[in-house]
């Protein structure tokens, strides 16, 4: 129930800030990232058409199980959010570092390191109960549980979500799962 995949069962994915995580392009629609991901799992997505009702956006909900990932549309229906599930979702890299299912305090730090070498204030932020953002990269480093543990749970915006992400997408986003 609580098993974690090993990063050498995981497929590795690179992130292209603000536009890419692995195959998936911001921007893409529900069918585009169904054919992105039907060469890799036999079901791709399952789309969820109603509207979340929290969400003012209209937000659209895609869900591919099998790879652990969830997907959030706009209402015009463009991928706008990617959210890994850090117990089977693919490893995701950023500049060399693995971002998925690792230790919060260990990609905390980081991102800390990243902001050294940059404008500190425009490259670190924490968002909820303290989950650490990387302005540069378009990530928040959300939690998930396992059993007693928590590991990184990351969510990839396209940069126009940057501005203030607890609104660019549904609070289910942000919630400890």
């Amino acid at each position: 129930m609580w098993d974690v995949l090993p990063d050498s069962e995981r497929r590795n994915w690179s992130l292209e800030p603000f536009e890419s995580v692995g195959p998936l392009r911001f921007g893409m629609h529900p069918d585009e990232v169904t054919a992105a991901l039907g060469g890799i799992t036999e079901n791709p997505q399952h789309h969820t058409r109603a509207a979340l009702s929290q969400d003012r956006y209209g937000t659209v909900k895609g869900e591919c199980w099998g790879l652990g990932l969830t997907f959030y549309y706009g209402l015009d229906e463009r991928l706008r959010g990617i959210s890994v599930d850090a117990l089977k979702g693919p490893q995701v890299y950023a500049d060399g570092m693995a971002l998925v299912g690792c230790v919060p305090s260990q990609i905390e730090q980081w991102i800390i390191s990243r902001s050294e070498i940059r404008e500190p204030f425009s490259e670190l932020f924490y968002v909820n109960l303290g989950e650490p953002g990387s302005a540069s990269l378009g990530v928040v480093i959300c939690v998930q549980r396992t059993g007693d543990r928590l590991l990184t749970r990351p969510v990839f915006l396209p940069a126009e979500g940057m501005e203030a992400p607890l609104d660019f997408l549904p609070a289910e986003t942000w919630a400890t799962h």
